[in-house]
């Protein structure tokens, strides 16, 4: 999805964007440009925002919320509550459907498969509370792509009416696939439309941004996440011990990584889907956040020399033995129960699995996140995330079936401090959580069980996300003082909000090359030289194209 509604004409200037446009310091002939995403290819046609009539984003109306503990900042620290609000506000008006009616809804988990529904207490009280039976399909992470897929090329009775498009994952021609067979939602939530469902007016307009419009409308939801992306996750403990120091340098943290494993234990954990946690090696390096926009040149990160530096360090830490030996074939989940256990000391992941990491451990050491080294001569960046965790779309249907949907993520977006949040993010209180003396809800053995990470209905829609974890006042003080060292250090992927009609085809298998090429490099299968051979093929099979596209939506754009 892609674009935005500012009239204001880009600081590059159209002109010397065309005229320079480089990819990895390689310069693309422009002519090409101009004709660019002017037309799409089989089901969903042209999805290009270029030229296009914008649909206004949403108003934004902040939901009231309690004051915060610690205070939130414009830049991107979130606003951290070290104790749950005593009061709880009901956030929406009814139920959303009359107890008649069903809905199917997918989305992706990190969590495992969840209890069926008949023995499920924490579903059952989201289905009375919704009003709508849910038929809930979960896909693990390692299955998403294969799975939607599937879902893409089948028949649209078989879409379920509610699809979370997340995980950050690449599809092919997604946004031909949404436009063609999902409803277009701007005459619902465009403008001031979105005050009939005010939760919703609630996520922040840097969240749309990052969702973007296909065709310049509205087609879906974002999931709002904090601005930062994700994190190293660290056994503070275990760290420590070994030589651990926030912001050392790269030299000193190889060494570190190196000393503390050993005997079973690795200090990096990583998984099939983290690849060596390469993007964060690579801009603690320096390299680009994936693709930047700057003075007329657009820079993908992999064709940079900093990021053949990064890949050189993380073949270096493998073969010191830092990472964990079945790196390229353990899941996530597995890996997080490695993690847990103290057999790996560090994983990255997603900033929104921090409370389910702290309460993974049970206590057993101290969770924190990592500071990004030191390189000499480099300046260090951390991702900024795309503001959401992806876009929740609703299946084509009848007017009212839509509103329906909507009423439904209406509901879920209800904001940290009512009762709607307390069910959805905790379960039923002496069933799923019972409040500790602090006032703070702490989940049962069940509640771990039956959970919003195992039946992840927050992944369709959310409200924006505070720094609150129950009972863990000490973990949202370390995290937010982490988050004021990095918010300063974040840079967005200039590519969020863009469209561009060969990404839409063939990211996919782009993001496929770079996965497969930094895997053979670091694994120690293929040398560090050859990464220039995997550059050049990613260039060839529609990188230089992609850029010479997300030039022309950027001009649109701003």
């Amino acid at each position: 999805m892609s674009g935005s509604q500012g009239s204001s004409r880009s600081p590059l200037g159209r002109r010397t964007l065309l005229r320079s446009i480089a990819v990895g310091g390689a310069a693309l002939a422009a002519p090409s440009v101009l004709t660019a995403c002017s037309t799409g290819s089989g089901g969903g046609g042209d999805v290009s925002n270029a030229g296009k009539k914008m649909a206004p984003w949403p108003t934004y109306t902040p939901t009231r919320g309690p004051a915060p503990d610690l205070a939130p900042s414009t830049a991107g620290v979130q606003a951290g509550f070290t104790s749950y609000p005593r009061r709880l506000v009901t956030a929406t008006d009814g139920r959303p459907g009359t107890g008649k009616e069903k809905i199917r809804v997918l989305s992706i988990t990190y969590g495992t498969p969840p209890k069926p529904a008949g023995s499920n207490k924490y579903w059952q009280a989201m289905n009375e509370a919704l009003g709508v039976e849910v038929e809930f399909t979960v896909v693990p992470d390692a299955d998403f792509r294969s799975k939607m897929a599937t879902l893409m090329a089948g028949d649209s009775e078989d879409l379920p009416d509610l699809i979370n498009i997340g995980g950050g994952y690449v599809l092919p021609r997604e946004a031909q696939f949404v436009k063609a067979r999902c409803a277009d939602l701007s005459e619902y939530l465009s403008g001031d439309a979105i005050k009939d469902y005010p939760n919703l007016a609630g996520i922040p307009t840097y969240a749309w941004e990052g969702m973007g419009r296909i065709g310049g409308r509205l087609y879906g939801l974002p999931v709002e996440r904090a601005k930062v992306q994700g994190a190293m996750f660290v056994n503070r403990e275990a760290f420590d011990k070994a030589g651990y120091r926030p912001g050392m340098s790269a030299s000193d943290f190889r060494a570190m990584a190196k000393e503390g494993s050993g005997g079973g234990k690795h200090m990096l954990g990583t998984s099939t889907v983290s690849y060596y946690s390469y993007l964060y090696h690579a801009m603690w390096h320096g390299a680009p956040n994936e693709w930047r926009i700057k003075d007329g040149r657009i820079t993908p990160m992999y064709g940079t020399e900093e990021f053949k530096a990064a890949l050189e360090f993380m073949a270096r830490l493998r073969a010191d033995g830092a990472y964990n030996s079945d790196a390229t074939s353990i899941s996530q989940v597995d890996l997080k129960t490695q993690f847990y256990n103290g057999t790996v000391r560090s994983m990255t992941d997603g900033w929104g699995a921090v409370l389910s990491n702290a309460q993974g451990i049970k206590d057993a050491y101290t969770l924190d996140a990592a500071v990004p080294y030191e390189v000499p001569g480099a300046t260090p960046v951390y991702q900024q995330n795309r503001g959401c965790f992806g876009y929740t779309v609703v299946k084509k249907a009848s007017k009212e079936r839509v509103r329906l949907m909507l009423r439904v993520l209406n509901w879920l977006a209800s904001p940290f401090g009512s009762k709607e949040y307390q069910l959805m993010h905790y379960g039923v209180e002496g069933t799923h959580f019972r409040f500790d003396k602090a006032g703070d809800p702490i989940p049962t053995e069940r509640g771990l069980v039956e959970s919003r990470t195992n039946l992840p209905f927050p992944y369709l829609m959310d409200a924006p996300q505070p720094l609150y974890f129950p009972g863990q006042a000490e973990l949202t003080k370390r995290l937010h003082a982490w988050e004021k060292k990095i918010v300063p250090l974040l840079v967005p992927n200039d590519r969020w909000g863009l469209q561009s009609a060969t990404f839409n085809r063939v990211g996919a298998s782009l993001q496929q090359i770079v996965e497969d090429g930094v895997t053979a490099v670091v694994s120690g299968r293929k040398s560090l030289s050859s990464w220039d051979d995997v550059h050049r093929k990613w260039r060839s099979q529609g990188g230089d194209k992609c850029a010479e596209e997300f030039a022309e939506e950027y001009e649109a754009a701003h």
